[in-house]
């Protein structure tokens, strides 16, 4: 399975108001764009926390054109240098520090008018690749301005899950007293729990598996927001919806307006379930997850919903069931989907280690560096790649009792017979032995 960029994952997450739109109307590209170069970014491999408008709209059109291979990024070859004159690159950076809001085209007019340059030979790219070098490419505007908000439903289920974690009740995990994460994805169509489970952690990994737990039992969303933790930026959450064609949307920071249904839910899951709790039946994380899980199916689910007109999240549901995306041929290959590539160095007797453990690959990759094939939930490594995505072999557990009698491979010279010189031509040892003992032609 080929490896995705991790620049080209961010990419698709900053696009995401954008990509998960069916249809844009007139003006509204240029006004979500504008939106986008207004918030702040963990931009990988750099410093800068904005994005330039111009740069978010070519990456929406090469999404377009070419998918997520388009948001791969492709070296300049004068990356890293300008090319105009020194008298035009100072000018250019004057004029946006005198006046920050000052676009790409204003500056264009500005120097072109004071006769700093020719008309027509300043291009707006080489003006918004200067500005980037220097950090002034952002385009700063009011926050004071209204926004606009607006009470929706998706049109049918599936179209938009929510995902979120809330902090749950203390519970006996790994031998002590822990507090337990309750990890929900949610229906905007139906209010229906897609599956939520109490976990030790509000990590990725957490988060993936109880994806995993909805796609097996919902099938495929269209679009999933979430919010701007790390946990939901992980590049390994961002690979999964983007090979299974999920729109993984962030809300902005301090919105949670934006999962309003969710942030509701939670409210009941507190008053209706965690409230009539009886902890003392509560041995271990899947105690209480089966509480959860028998509460949800029998109850919840069941129950007529204010919000769907008195009808249950259930029947709500089931009423898209043609409508649904199923995982389909997706199926069998849902395991490797979510399975993780570590970099791991190759030892001498051909084994790496993992979560603890030994494992044994190909003997003749010894001493490389290759990307593990790791399930991360069961801790085990099932493969080996190299960083182009294609398969070296196997993994297996080490055995060391069993390679105590197991026949080794040897290299062919180890059996070829000794070479104790040469035949034919001159031979350096012999002329050498000749002349000092004055032996002549033999």
């Amino acid at each position: 399975m080929n490896k995705i960029d991790p620049k080209a994952l961010f990419r698709l997450s900053v696009l995401g108001p954008l990509v998960s739109r069916e249809r844009l109307e007139r003006g509204e590209l240029q006004s979500i764009v504008r939106e986008l170069a207004a918030r702040e970014y963990a931009i990988p491999g750099s410093q800068r926390r904005y994005l330039g408008q111009k740069t978010i709209e070519a990456w929406y059109y090469a999404w377009r054109h070419e998918g997520i291979n388009g948001l791969s990024p492709k070296p300049r070859l004068d990356r890293g240098q300008s090319r105009l004159a020194p008298e035009a690159q100072a000018a250019i950076v004057a004029a946006k520090q005198a006046n920050p809001r000052r676009s790409i085209r204003q500056i264009q007019h500005l120097l072109e008018a004071s006769g700093t340059v020719a008309h027509d030979t300043l291009s707006r790219s080489s003006i918004h690749r200067l500005l980037q070098q220097q950090g002034l490419s952002r385009m700063t505007g009011s926050a004071s301005e209204l926004e606009e908000k607006r009470r929706f439903v998706a049109a049918t289920a599936n179209a938009i899950w929510y995902g979120d974690v809330m902090h749950g009740p203390k519970v006996p995990i790994g031998g002590r007293l822990a507090k337990a994460y309750l990890v929900t994805l949610f229906d905007d169509a139906s209010r229906l729990v897609a599956h939520s489970a109490f976990c030790p952690g509000e990590t990725a990994l957490d988060i993936e598996g109880v994806l995993k737990q909805a796609l097996l039992k919902r099938g495929i969303p269209r679009k999933l927001v979430v919010d701007n933790g790390a946990a939901y930026r992980a590049q390994t959450l961002q690979g999964i919806c983007a090979r299974l064609g999920i729109h993984l949307i962030h809300c902005r920071p301090y919105a949670p307006e934006g999962k309003g249904k969710l942030e509701r839910w939670h409210r009941t899951c507190r008053n209706q379930f965690l409230s009539e709790l009886d902890e003392r039946h509560l041995t271990s994380l899947d105690d209480l997850n089966a509480r959860l899980w028998a509460w949800l199916e029998q109850v919840y689910h069941r129950r007529p919903h204010a919000g769907l007109d008195g009808q249950t999240p259930l029947a709500r549901y089931q009423q898209d069931l043609a409508q649904l995306r199923p995982l389909g041929p997706l199926a069998p290959q849902l395991d490797a989907l979510f399975h993780h590539r570590v970099t791991r160095q190759v030892r001498k007797d051909g084994t790496v280690s993992y979560g603890g453990r030994f494992f044994e690959v190909p003997f003749e990759l010894s001493g490389q560096r290759v990307h593990l094939v790791v399930d991360p939930h069961s801790e085990t490594v099932v493969g080996v790649e190299n960083e182009k995505g294609e398969s070296l072999g196997q993994a297996t557990p080490l055995d060391a009792l069993a390679n105590a009698t197991r026949r080794r491979c040897k290299p062919a010279s180890a059996t070829a017979p000794a070479v104790t010189g040469v035949k034919d031509g001159p031979n350096v040892v012999e002329l050498a032995h000749r002349a000092y003992y004055n032996l002549g032609e033999a």
